[in-house]
């Protein structure tokens, strides 16, 4: 007795949800005749914010060292960063001479100064995956140890951008490997090489620095800078030079081909 009482409990409440339903449809077709524009009215576009997890174009495995701003180009790119003493001041002398640059940076320093990220960005430069600790011996370490290396690093900064993706991987010291190239590839970022090393890590003193680019631009275009990793006081006095040099020598300055 019990359950057939349930059973008709049941029923009744099928009953009512059904007509409910019933009701809605009308009223959805009454609205959609009466305003037959508003049926055709498409949905505004959902904005879904960047993340190192979606899927995302491939692009080539082979390391560039060309510039978009072709023969007379020139790639500025600044790694180890970003640092709350020199990148403030790399960022001010760029602007200075209408220059655009690639930043290559830590993750660890990308998460620890992602108002620096958000500078850069919003600059309108670049970013470049430089991996989570600057490991310079990452091409004799396994693939899972360079696989957590890039694509955490790429997470750190994406995140600390704000949304904004690396758009180029450059492995610390030049130790890239093909699997190194081809996995940050599929995620978007192109591996980025160098022709000119201004040598700024050793601190050879700012008029060698300038030395060695003006001998050294013309093996190619992509330059060779460091903002962090210690005193770059050095480094910001040449960028001072050699930039202003660079433009009167009619090169124009732009980003790596993607």
């Amino acid at each position: 007795m019990a359950r057939h009482k349930g059973r008709g409990w049941h029923g009744r409440l099928l009953a009512a949800a059904l007509g409910v339903t019933a009701v809605a449809a009308a009223t959805s077709m009454w609205s959609a005749q009466a305003n037959p524009t508003a049926a055709r009215q498409p949905k505004a576009p959902v904005s879904v914010p960047d993340s190192p997890d979606r899927k995302v174009a491939e692009v080539s495995k082979e390391i560039v060292h060309a510039s978009d701003r072709g023969p007379q180009g020139v790639n500025i790119t600044i790694d180890d960063g970003p640092d709350p003493a020199w990148t403030p001041q790399v960022l001010q002398l760029l602007k200075e001479n209408d220059t655009k640059a690639t930043f290559c940076m830590v993750g660890t320093q990308a998460e620890a100064h992602p108002d620096l990220v958000k500078d850069v960005v919003a600059a309108g430069h670049r970013l470049c995956n430089h991996t989570v600790s600057h490991d310079t011996t990452m091409d004799t370490k396994s693939e899972a140890y360079q696989s957590k290396q890039i694509l955490d690093a790429e997470r750190m900064i994406t995140k600390a951008s704000g949304g904004v993706r690396p758009e180029y991987y450059r492995a610390p010291g030049g130790a890239f490997t093909p699997y190194s190239r081809e996995l940050a590839a599929s995620r978007g970022m192109r591996p980025l090489g160098w022709n000119v090393d201004s040598k700024d890590f050793e601190r050879p003193g700012a008029d060698a620095m300038v030395a060695t680019v003006k001998s050294e631009i013309s093996n190619g275009p992509t330059v060779l800078f460091h903002d962090a990793g210690g005193d770059r006081s050095q480094t910001v006095a040449a960028l001072r030079e050699v930039l202003p040099w660079l433009r009167e020598q009619g090169y124009s300055f732009g980003f790596p081909v993607r």
